[in-house]
């Protein structure tokens, strides 16, 4: 949900951002259109009252200073005119040693003047006739001052902005975390169903989300009962030819076919085979881990009542013992698990002497599951031929053959690895190492 979070806040960032930076620009130049516009009605007056300071004298037109503003006077004030009058110009005495450029056209300047002093003029230019001769009056009025102003005004903005912002974002985020909140509870919702720890989703989750939740359900009760079908209709299956082969292998008993030891060996071998094969083939298929995620495998729920079951066949002398880290979970499916470690136990069991050990551990690089018997255990160089072709080193002790060779199809569907070691205890020990699960239920 935080990359969610992350792009709605960015993208509310970018928008308002956006948006704040234009309307205050646009408040900005449109409060600056409006002052000029009103000042400049202040700047045609004042040129209108320097028009009517041109008065006849002695020597022609003249300039009568006493109706002059007294800020003409005073050297770099900010106002300042100047008028042409012919040829013959007069300047404020506010301009001292400083020229101020007529305007280029008649009304406001389009922009702002040099003025001395680093000063930004803003001017006003008007064409008059005066005694009959042609009279140009430029007045200007020092701008820095509202320039200033502005720009105060913008950093103040930006501020008051930047804080706004913040205050939005905070905002923005406590109401999308609550908006999102059911989200993040089906999406924990689906870890339990990963993990095993519900069977589907909650229903009572907003309006919007009604119709999603109520799909998944729909397609997780429908794959539960496909796959429950299926697992009922393999052991029926299994079942249902176990009684023939049954039958079969008795028949290899009766007399006559005693009496041709050649073809019985044959008949026994191949209905051997048969029964093998059948049995690894349907151990294979109902391993349905991947399908759903069902109840996963909690060692210390399942281990000992398994334990209880082993030892009820296989006689109370033998002590089987088991450890595992406290509270630990398996991330597979619980039957898929039974079904490894019933195979590994109860092979261990056919052929130890006194004790059986199973040690599960959690590492970095995944899980690792030994099985440890005190029997007579197998010589290295016939351990690969018991682990790659599922036989039996003796065939009056059915142990090491078909459960391991149902227990490597489990493992290599599940991206692990089984290798036959030698045991602590004095036997064998058969060690699988299972990879961590993804989210998803993958090897990762």
């Amino acid at each position: 949900m935080s990359s969610i979070q992350r792009r709605l806040s960015l993208g509310l960032i970018g928008t308002l951002l956006l948006v704040g930076l234009v309307l205050a620009q646009t408040s900005l130049w449109l409060f600056d259109l409006g002052l000029r516009r009103y000042l400049a009605k202040g700047l045609q007056s004042e040129a209108e009252l320097l028009l009517g300071s041109l008065v006849r004298g002695a020597s022609g037109l003249q300039l009568d200073e006493q109706r002059l503003n007294p800020a003409h006077q005073q050297p770099y004030s900010g106002r300042y005119f100047i008028i042409q009058l012919d040829d013959h110009p007069w300047r404020s005495r506010s301009l001292w040693d400083s020229e101020l450029a007529m305007p280029a056209q008649v009304g406001l300047a389009s922009g702002l003047l040099k003025g001395p002093g680093g000063q930004e003029l803003l001017a006003w230019r008007g064409d008059y006739r005066r005694f009959g001769r042609q009279v140009r009056i430029a007045v200007a009025q020092d701008y820095t001052p509202v320039l200033e102003s502005f720009r105060r005004i913008q950093w103040t903005g930006m501020a008051l902005g930047v804080a706004g912002l913040a205050l939005i974002l905070a905002l923005q985020r406590i109401t999308v975390r609550r908006a999102l909140r059911p989200l993040e509870d089906v999406r924990h919702q689906i870890a339990q169903l990963q993990q095993g720890q519900r069977s589907e989703l909650d229903q009572r989750v907003p309006l919007e989300l009604e119709p999603l939740v109520a799909q998944i359900n729909h397609l997780l009760a429908h794959t539960e009962g496909t796959l429950m079908r299926s697992r009922n209709a393999l052991g029926n299956l299994g079942h249902a030819l176990k009684t023939p082969l049954a039958v079969l292998m008795s028949l290899t008993e009766r007399d006559e076919i005693r009496a041709m030891p050649e073809l019985r060996a044959r008949l026994r071998d191949q209905l051997e085979q048969i029964e093998q094969r059948l049995g690894r083939e349907l151990g294979r298929a109902r391993m349905a881990g991947e399908a759903l995620p069902g109840a996963h495998f909690d060692c210390a729920a399942e281990l000992p009542s398994l334990l209880a079951t082993l030892t009820m066949v296989h006689g109370s002398g033998l002590d089987l013992v088991w450890q595992a880290p406290e509270g630990l979970r398996l991330p597979w499916d619980r039957e898929d698990l039974l079904e490894l470690l019933g195979n590994l136990l109860d092979n261990a069991c056919k052929w130890a002497d006194s004790k059986v050990s199973l040690t599960i551990s959690a590492e970095k690089e995944g899980y690792s599951l030994c099985v440890d018997d005190d029997g007579p255990g197998i010589a290295e160089g016939k351990r690969e031929e018991v682990l790659s072709r599922g036989t039996r080193l003796d065939e009056q002790v059915a142990g090491h053959g078909l459960g391991l060779g149902i227990v490597r199809d489990i493992v290599d569907a599940w991206g692990g690895r089984m290798s036959l070691l030698d045991s602590p205890l004095g036997g064998l020990r058969v060690r699988v190492d299972l990879p961590p699960r993804s989210p998803a239920g993958k090897p990762a």
